[in-house]
């Protein structure tokens, strides 16, 4: 599997003899308890500033200034209210954070990320003028850490940034950032894409794929903001920060979801509310990758994969005949399903946890056809199972 790297409250740990670095991966959302701390420069010498010459600036730069001018003004502001409590556990409104958001059309959709919305009880936007609105949630998926919200303004107060395609990219490809960081409204940034096709963990566990790595300063309050290509498109959302814990700001390695999964998920949260999910119908899994102790006691030929507990009733697995385990063997805590098949793999992808599986079948839609490798009886047998909609929860 890609190397996968877990976004917010995960850390890692990295040892040199006996230094010890803790880093964490950050969501993008800007804590509004207190202003960024500032330090002013001493200079060592005066020099007279040398005025700018229009004609001397550089292509990248003219470049640069192009797709700020053009687009800057569809990067917008994102506040949520929460509540709180006081000492008499009254509900007392409380701003809790910030983001930024991306324009996306003339309607005032607007695409941010879930972990700048999730719990607001209220959404407030910022326009470019300073003008705040009232923004409504349309839509959100954990799943992808994606969300649309809408304002409702005259046309022309806002401009829609276009949204681009992330098929094509190149290493090395030239890419601008505008947002928010720490409150400080539309700052660009730019750099170049450090990487694709990195992995990164959403809060709610499931992994998000094909994710876009880039060089290019972004901090807390980005999280929303557009990664922009030279033609000032969107190829990008940028969601997470790689940080030392002692720092929380940039290092130079930022992640933003690829525009294809945003056109995609915003597609269908405009038009739905919500995403259509495909499903298995498995309700519960054994891990055997994390219990081997299991598969030696029950003489299974695999180290890995998931032992199918049990089915939801008349759910795609269940009609497809995959069996789910008969008995429980053992007493107490240390009782063993017996019986059930053992998923290896979907479609040619081994999976050995539930993260696994939710992600591999998350990458398909409901009515695909996928084929399900497992052990049955000590032998490898592979059916295809039509996927359906998940029920909503």
């Amino acid at each position: 599997m890609k190397n996968l790297f877990k976004v917010a409250f995960l850390s890692s740990i990295i040892t040199a003899a006996t230094v010890y670095i803790i880093l964490d991966w950050r969501p993008l959302r800007s804590d509004l308890s207190r202003p960024p701390e500032v330090s002013l420069a001493s200079p060592t010498s005066v020099s007279t500033p040398v005025p700018a010459v229009p004609g001397s600036l550089s292509d990248e730069e003219k470049n640069n200034i192009d797709v700020y001018q053009r687009y800057s003004s569809g990067v917008v502001n994102v506040t949520t209210v929460t509540l709180t409590y006081d000492f008499f556990f009254r509900p007392v409104p409380a701003e809790s954070g910030t983001g930024s958001g991306a324009v996306i059309d003339d309607q005032g959709h607007i695409v941010t990320n879930y972990h700048v919305v999730r719990g607001a009880r209220r959404l407030e936007v910022t326009l470019p003028d300073k003008t705040k609105v009232e923004a409504t949630l349309v839509g959100a998926d954990p799943n992808k850490d994606l969300a649309v919200i809408q304002v409702k303004v005259p046309q022309g107060r806002v401009t829609p940034i276009p949204l681009g395609t992330s098929k094509g990219l190149l290493v090395g490809q030239k890419v601008l950032a505008i947002g928010n960081p720490y409150g400080l409204d539309r700052t660009l940034t730019t750099g170049i894409i450090s990487s694709l096709g990195r992995s990164i963990q959403a809060e709610n566990g499931l992994i998000i794929d094909d994710i876009i790595q880039t060089d290019a300063a972004i901090n807390p309050g980005n999280s929303g903001g557009p990664l922009l290509n030279s033609q000032g498109q969107i190829i990008g959302i940028n969601t997470a920060i790689l940080s030392p814990v002692e720092n929380s700001g940039s290092v130079g390695i930022g992640f933003a979801i690829p525009a294809d999964t945003v056109r995609r998920i915003t597609s269908e949260l405009i038009t739905n509310g919500y995403v259509r999910y495909p499903s298995l119908g498995v309700r519960r899994v054994w891990s055997l990758a994390d219990h081997p102790e299991v598969a030696e006691t029950l003489q299974l030929n695999t180290k890995g994969g998931l032992m199918v507990v049990d089915l939801y009733s008349n759910s795609p697995a269940d009609k497809a005949g995959i069996h789910e385990s008969t008995q429980l063997i053992g007493r107490g805590f240390r009782q063993l399903p017996v019986g059930g098949d053992v998923i290896l793999e979907i479609q040619g992808k081994a999976v050995n946890s539930v993260e696994e599986l939710q992600t591999e079948i998350a990458r398909y839609k409901p009515g695909d056809k996928v084929d399900v490798t497992f052990l049955r009886a000590n032998k490898k047998v592979s059916i295809p199972v039509t996927l359906e909609e998940a029920p909503r929860r």
